[in-house]
């Protein structure tokens, strides 16, 4: 079996056996301090403290990811001025794939990738995609598995309340 195929196996596997709200595992907790490789260069996540971050873990196999990264682009373009930082972490292991992928699907924000899934692993990732929201002073304020559309204006609403503070 591939490594990517082992890789995505596991994720379904862990997701499936997670009975726990990961919305609430990481309330108040510290970020971890972590850095990724991105196209423009290395980035730290505690570079963007004083911003709210919505940190995204994505890949190319990632069904609900083709509908997150336009939902993605529009809170990027729409809260960037008020202070929002999108980062989505790419976990594939062939950076190809991941190439394929933004191709058809671009992103309008800063991608990184994270080929291990070491920071993944840090953020205790259980399926894909997973997110995280960050406020202000590097705390995380809540986590998402999945993506669904009808969730969307619940998340966003907690972009504005970080925002605000």
């Amino acid at each position: 079996m591939k490594r990517r195929s082992r890789f995505a196996l596991a994720m379904i596997t862990m997701a499936y056996f997670s009975f726990l709200d990961v919305s609430r595992i990481y309330a108040s907790e510290s970020l971890p301090t972590v850095s990724f490789k991105t196209l423009q260069g290395q980035i730290n996540l505690n570079q963007y403290k004083g911003e709210v971050i919505y940190l995204d873990f994505w890949a190319s196999w990632c069904g609900p990811c083709r509908k997150s990264f336009p939902w993605m682009n529009e809170m990027q373009q729409r809260y960037n001025k008020d202070g929002l930082r999108i980062v989505a972490v790419n976990l594939d292991q062939d950076p190809q794939l991941a190439r394929q992928f933004l191709a058809e699907y671009p992103a309008n924000f800063t991608v990184a990738f994270d080929p291990e899934g070491i920071t993944a692993q840090q953020f205790k990732v259980q399926g894909m995609p997973s997110s995280y929201l960050i406020d202000r002073t590097g705390k995380l304020h809540s986590s998402h598995l999945g993506f669904k559309e009808k969730d969307t204006t619940a998340v966003e609403t907690e972009i504005k309340l970080l925002l605000k503070k």
